[in-house]
């Protein structure tokens, strides 16, 4: 199976996105939520709140699991996908658009250690 992978978005290993924009947005992969199966329920942090790269910063929860979910930069959320609260779903039906989760004023140097587009795609091969 092939999954979308956007080249120009960076990528953790733990199967998140980020763009690289000001501020940045940020998601989950169309291969992880394909492995997760239908999305029922996303918890994230409020407007306001700093998230730290590698560390935790909500969960999501569907009908196979429930996943932690790891902030791929450092910085301060500036917006939450409320639709997600009530329309879950869209994390499965359009990860990379409807289905973003946070945007995120990123720190100095928030991309650097990201995995490209190409070296996601050999992860999940």
């Amino acid at each position: 199976m092939s999954f979308d992978v956007p080249d120009a978005f960076r990528y953790l290993e733990s199967h998140e996105w980020t763009t690289t924009d000001d501020p940045a947005r940020i998601g989950i992969t169309d291969f992880a939520q394909d492995e997760l199966g239908d999305v029922v329920f996303v918890e994230l942090p409020a407007v306001g709140d700093e998230i730290e790269a590698g560390s935790a910063f909500g969960v999501v929860e569907s009908i196979k699991a429930v996943s932690d979910l790891y902030a791929p930069i450092s910085g301060e959320v500036t917006a939450v996908n409320e639709d997600l609260f009530d329309q879950p779903e869209l994390v499965n039906d359009d990860p990379f658009g409807d289905g973003w989760m946070l945007e995120v004023e990123p720190s100095d140097d928030a991309f650097d250690d990201l995995l490209s587009a190409e070296a996601y795609r050999e992860q999940i091969t």
